[in-house]
């Protein structure tokens, strides 16, 4: 009997080793403290509503999945080596939902070195989009398209005198260049073109100027609490202009960060309304979002949904044992591939996934409408 009792020890030791190993590891490293902690926090909680949802089904094929997640601040030299810990040390099967431009930038040199894929950066660069990375699925559209579909909005409903303001880095440089293709659409010229440090910004000649310039409108290229910080100088220096910004700012947590100067703000969205519950993947996370306790879902939750999305779909295509390079190329296989309403496709050619655009303003109840 103590023979058979050893033997059973031995192997409920072993089934608990196993189920301990049945895990797919996905990394992330993003700003979860810092000007765009706000959004990561929202994007990340979207991906956990459906990666929730998969691992109480059993997971995927048999194995859940465990997102491990590191804090870069959303400094690019932090970001670089959060990610080698992910890759080298925790042996990641994938990245995944980095945050921003300058981040994404310093990680794909690992990316390339490891032959790990990311899927979902949360930025709409184009340098993630051409020339296509091998390494690098995008869910999402770009920046530039975003930026030029804005104009011609302005332009659209009358608004003649526009002003730009940028965050001086790639990520800045890259809206900057699809509004320029958005002015020359137009025949239009910005009235001014201005640019403020990333780190330690400083809007108190730039809102005196947009004061001054009486434009009826600003595209304000910036992220999280820079952009929070310029509009309040722009409201304090008496201009009462249309302020415009981007898809990295459609969370809540960025509405409440506006205070008083949010009713109004544009905002680009890159997903379908979040409140338009005919929508089957706006349904879908919704349902799942009540289920937690929550009102409902933001845009920013929308897009690490979707990504979570792709990433269980590349999984489950990648089989029992999804290797770095098995990933890879289940997510290049996908080809129209429904996510709920919003069609998907992959090729070597072409990682952008998806192309939506649309626009949005904050509303008196701060939330956002279309």
């Amino acid at each position: 009997m103590k023979q058979v009792g050893r033997w059973a020890a031995v192997a409920l030791g072993l089934c608990v080793s196993l189920a301990a190993q049945a895990q797919i590891l996905i990394g992330q490293t993003a700003g979860f403290s810092g000007a765009v902690a706000a959004g990561v926090k929202e994007t990340t909680d979207g991906a956990k509503l459906y990666l929730d949802a998969i691992n109480a089904q059993g997971g995927v094929n048999g194995q859940k999945i465990e997102l491990i997640q590191m804090d870069d601040k959303f400094d690019p030299k932090l970001a670089a080596e959060n990610a080698k810990v992910l890759i080298t040390e925790k042996n990641v099967a994938a990245l995944f939902l980095a945050r921003g431009t300058p981040t994404t930038q310093a990680i794909m040199p690992l990316l390339e070195q490891y032959k790990v894929p990311l899927i979902g950066p949360s930025s709409g660069a184009m340098v993630l989009h051409k020339p296509v990375n091998p390494w690098v699925f995008n869910v999402r559209a770009t920046y530039q398209r975003e930026a030029e579909r804005a104009v011609q909005h302005l332009s659209l409903i009358g608004i003649e005198r526009i002003g730009v303001i940028h965050v001086d880095d790639s990520f800045g440089g890259d809206l900057l260049e699809g509004a320029k293709k958005g002015f020359a659409a137009v025949a239009k010229n910005p009235v001014f073109v201005e640019k403020y440090d990333r780190a330690k910004w400083d809007f108190s000649k730039i809102a005196p100027l947009v004061a001054s310039s009486d434009v009826q409108a600003v595209l304000f290229m910036g992220s999280g609490n820079g952009v929070v910080d310029g509009v309040a100088a722009i409201r304090k220096a008496g201009s009462r202009a249309q302020i415009v910004t981007f898809s990295n700012n459609a969370s809540g947590g960025f509405v409440k960060s506006l205070k008083e100067n949010a009713r109004g703000v544009i905002v680009t969205q890159v997903f379908p309304y979040e409140r338009s519950l005919a929508a089957p993947i706006v349904k879908e996370a919704h349902d799942y979002a009540v289920a937690k306790g929550l009102e409902g879902v933001t845009p920013a939750m929308l897009e690490g949904y979707a990504a979570a999305k792709v990433l269980v779909i590349a999984l489950r295509r990648a089989g029992a044992s999804p290797s770095r390079q098995k990933i890879q190329q289940a997510l290049e296989s996908m080809n129209k591939v429904d996510l709920g309403g919003l069609e998907l496709s992959f090729s070597p050619t072409d990682h952008t996934g998806l192309e939506f655009v649309d626009l949005s303003i904050i509303g008196q109840d701060g939330k956002f409408r279309r």
